[in-house]
């Protein structure tokens, strides 16, 4: 029955009903179809859509503020670092807020972000600090056993903890199947292609959302005739514990 519906809403996108998202218990696909936009607190002029919340399991937060004429951020909460990614606007720009850094983003014209929350988690004798940056300005980075190219838009110190860039071109895959203590937050910028979580397979397109909890088995290989890119939160650099 569940491939039978996946059929049906690949060949009839726009039936009333259908929709390719999916929340289980270790993992969610959430497609642009089934945005939710309201007003963000603390914000002018801007809507938002959650994507991913503790309500799931995670212990970050992924969404999409779509800033109009005139708008302005708001902070996050206390000891909350922030990352902000530009879908719409200066594309592929990105800037990272240390926890209680006053800030303020603002917009003349429309933007789209991405943004991803969490809580920080404070290392003895280590901060870190504001970034701006660019994606196509940070190097590739070996990938042992891997074909897929990556980029980490933060410094691989020790304090920096998420947020990374993967390129596949078409035909690529992921050489291991993986299961990790790590979460994840994805979202697929470029491309297309298709995406095991646990049992079930799923096609992905951009502008899908995926959230990944810890020990979900997961793959990912590329399809179509352009590249696939996407954004990836990864927890690192700390003890599990």
């Amino acid at each position: 029955m569940e491939l039978l519906a996946d059929f049906v809403v690949l060949l009839f996108p726009d039936l009333p009903g259908f929709t390719r998202s999916v929340y289980k218990r270790d993992h969610a696909l959430i497609t642009p179809e089934s945005h939710v936009f309201s007003p963000l607190p603390d914000w002018t002029n801007t809507l938002g859509a959650y994507l991913i919340t503790p309500s799931m399991g995670s212990h970050f937060v992924m969404y999409l503020a779509k800033m109009q004429e005139n708008s302005k951020s708001g902070l996050p909460p206390r000891d909350v670092e922030r990352f902000l990614f530009v879908l719409w606007g200066e594309v592929d720009s990105y800037a990272y807020l240390p926890p209680n850094a006053e800030h303020s983003v603002q917009s003349d014209a429309s933007a789209t972000l991405v943004i991803f929350e969490r809580r920080y988690d404070y290392l003895e004798n280590h901060t870190t600090e504001q970034i701006i940056g660019s994606t196509n300005k940070q190097p590739l980075l070996e990938t042992p056993g891997e074909v897929f190219e990556l980029r980490k838009l933060l410094p691989t110190s020790l304090p920096y903890d998420f947020i990374h860039i993967m390129d596949f071109q078409p035909g690529e895959f992921l050489n291991v199947k993986e299961v990790h203590y790590n979460q994840h937050g994805l979202l697929l910028l470029e491309g297309q292609g298709i995406y095991r979580l646990g049992d079930s397979w799923y096609p992905i397109q951009a502008g899908d959302t995926i959230w990944m909890a810890p020990f979900v088995p997961q793959w990912y290989a590329a399809l179509g005739k352009t590249k696939s890119r996407y954004l990836l939160y990864k927890d690192v650099n700390r003890n599990p514990l």
